[in-house]
Parts: C-alpha cells; structure tokens; sequence
C-alpha cells in the first residue's frame, strides 16, 4: 500500500508538465471554436491519441496508479486546458469504469480496446444510465432488459438520457434493470456492440456548458446482444439478485447495484475535473488583477479584490486536497466511511461555480464578454454539480453515510 503524500514523484512531474503542454498548445487554441460550433473535436481527440494521451494504455496507467494520484492529476490538467474539449477526450473513460467496475477480465480485454479505437481511426464510448425520469432516482429507472433463455440474449427496451458520446460511441455500456421488484439492486450493466440494431440516438442536447461534449438520448427499441455481453457474467448476477431478494426478505442492509458502483469509482475524478476548471478562472482572473489599472495601480491592490483572490486560491487548494485524499483511499482500498468520494466531489463542484463566478467579477464587464475565456469557464463550471451526482445528492450520500439512517 503506497503511503499518503502530497508531493508528486518525479514520473508524475513529468507526466503533469506534458499534458499541462498538451492542454496549452493544443487544447486551449481550440476551445472557443469548438464551443461555439457545439460539436465533438474529432481533430483534438486524434491529435490526443497520436500522441497517447487518448489510449487505453495511458488511461491504464493512471488508472492503477499506486499513489491514485494519476487519474486527479491527468483530469485536473486537461480540464484546465478546457472543459468542454477535456470531457470528449475523458468521456469514454465512464464506459471504461464501467466495465472495470464490473465486468469480467475477458469483458475487459475485449470492449475496452474498441471503446478507443486507434490513432488512426479514433473511437468513443458511452455510458448509458439517466433516464428522463429516473436521473438521481436510479430506482425509477424504466429500461428493462429479459434474458431470452433458448437464444442466450438479452433483450433491452427503454430510452436513456444525458449520455456522454451516446449515439455516436462505438461500444456503449447500458445500466438496464433485470428485475424491477428489486429497485436498483434489480439493476445491471450490458454492453451494446457497434452496429447493434435497436439502437439509435435521439435527441442531441443544446447545453449552457461543455458544448465541445457530445450530450444526446440514446434509445434502445428491442435491443439484443449476446449473453456474454452482460457484465460480470449471469451467474455472478443470479447469486446478487438472490442476496437483494432475501435481504430484501429479511429488511436487511443495502445491495450496491451497478451504476452506483461506477459513480463511486468516478467521483473523485469529477472533483478534479472541476479543480481544473477553477484553477484556470482564477490564473485569468490573478493575472488580469496584475495588469489592469484602475485610478493610477493595478486592480489586486485593492483588499477587495486581493481577498478575493486569496479566498479563491485556499479553495482551490482544499478542494485537491479532498480529491486526492479520496483518491488515495479509493486505490489502496480503504473504505469511503464518511463519504469522502462524495464530500470531494461536492466541495469541488461548489469551489468551481464560486472561483468562476468571482473570477468574472474580477474581470468586470470584461468578464461577461467572450472575448476572455471566463466567461466559458463559469458556463462549463455549472455541470460539476450537476452529473454523476448532484450536489444534493452528495450531501444526501453523506448524510447517510455519517448518520447510519436513511436521510430523505
């Protein structure tokens, strides 16, 4: 087990500068563009791939980090390049921790491969769980999938929502639920192929924030896949199902069901995603305090605008200690007893909305123009307390979690 610190190895230095050079010279010229055409960077993906940074090998690396430093870190420098252009590189990562999370070594060496594609032929995963009426409330969750016995498929009807990449995604991993009685412990993952008929996309969404990221419903009318492609296997599913039944019998504990287990394992990576948000608004906004004169001396002269920017730093800070302190624990097993996935996730979401927003204020009129990147930021800023969990949801968690009674 690797011992906590808060200073990076030499190898991860090195890997920190060279994303950081990743995002400045390729990522950040192309963010306005990209947000204003509101469309996947396939050019900026390629160009991530060729360099390795779009692989399953580099993701692995990070990954497995004995430190679980490599994932916050990786996240924390591409977002500070730009978020929307960062999520359509990391988006399939979801689908891949997914399969992780709950596949079978073959499941894993056979789908995460094509979730990547190849430098020269890049491709995109998705991750496929909210549904129109069942986003927080995983319970709800309408999209049903029946094992057809005599053939050894799985048959998925229903229709999904906020998927990133859904639609256009080589391999998508579905979150349908097999028994309905059970709640979200009835639930479980499949993997859908490419070319799966059934399979469509429907709406694609016209965001406030992260317009480089592809958002769209993807729906799934008489879907069938392989037996082989429900993750983890029908056996290890059989003996779940029958552990929720007859603790559900007795009134006993809780059963994790499996988009809960791919939250948990992402979420001190959305708290990094948002560091990096906030630590690019307030590197603008300290510089912009620097240079901009107002009655005769720069602007950070004034107590209230250094405070603010004093106050947007210590945030900062706090908000990656959070992050990787859960990330540490996550990778060396330790159990989240207090929620601190959660707590990073929630701290770092809220310091994003609030560095952004006081970097625009620091900017002034300037701030509310797009003609500086603050403005893009603050947009982008809003979807951290929102996916994968909103901020209610966090405190709700860990409420929960430190209470030890079900907090509604």
């Amino acid at each position: 087990m690797a011992e906590f610190t808060m200073e990076l190895n030499d190898e991860q230095k090195e890997v920190r500068d060279w994303l950081h050079g990743f995002a400045a010279d390729v990522i950040r010229p192309a963010a306005a563009e990209w947000d204003e055409r509101e469309e996947t960077p396939w050019p900026v993906i390629q160009e991530a791939a060729k360099v390795g940074i779009y692989s399953l090998d580099f993701y692995a690396q990070q990954y497995f980090d004995a430190t679980g430093l490599g994932i916050p870190m990786a996240m924390e420098e591409l977002f500070w390049g730009d978020a929307g252009i960062a999520l359509s590189i990391v988006g399939t990562g979801l689908a891949a921790v997914g399969v992780l999370a709950n596949g079978t070594e073959e499941q894993i060496g056979t789908w995460i491969p094509q979730m990547y594609g190849d430098p020269s032929d890049v491709k995109v995963a998705a991750f496929c769980s909210s549904e129109p009426d069942a986003g927080s409330d995983v319970a709800s969750m309408r999209t049903r999938a029946v094992y057809d016995e005599a053939k050894d498929e799985w048959v998925i009807n229903g229709t999904k929502t906020w998927a990133t990449n859904g639609g256009i995604a080589n391999v998508h991993v579905v979150v349908a639920s097999v028994d309905p009685e059970l709640g979200s412990k009835g639930h479980a993952s499949f993997i859908v192929p490419p070319g799966t008929p059934g399979l469509t996309q429907g709406q694609k969404f016209k965001k406030h924030g992260i317009r480089a990221s592809h958002t769209a419903e993807v729906v799934l009318d008489g879907v069938r896949v392989p037996g082989s492609c429900l993750l983890g296997g029908k056996e290890k599913l059989d003996e779940r199902l029958a552990r929720a039944r007859e603790k559900a019998r007795k009134g006993g504990e809780r059963v994790k069901n499996a988009a809960m287990a791919t939250f948990e394992a992402s979420r001190p990576a959305v708290g990094a995603m948002a560091v990096g948000t906030a630590r690019a608004a307030y590197e603008v906004a300290l510089d912009y305090a620097r240079t901009r004169e107002q009655f005769g001396r720069p602007i950070i002269d004034n107590q209230g605008v250094a405070f603010q920017l004093a106050d947007m730093r210590t945030q900062i800070d706090a908000a990656r200690l959070l992050v990787w302190r859960a990330s540490w624990m996550a990778v060396n097993g330790r159990p989240f007893e207090a929620a601190e996935g959660s707590m990073s996730k929630l701290f770092a979401s809220e310091t994003a909305k609030k560095v952004t927003a006081r970097a625009i204020q620091i900017l002034g009129g300037n701030g509310y123009t797009r003609e500086y990147p603050v403005e893009r930021m603050h947009r982008d800023a809003a979807i951290y307390t929102i996916f994968e969990g909103t901020s209610e949801i966090q405190r709700l968690v860990i409420a929960r979690t430190i209470s030890g009674v079900p907090v509604r």
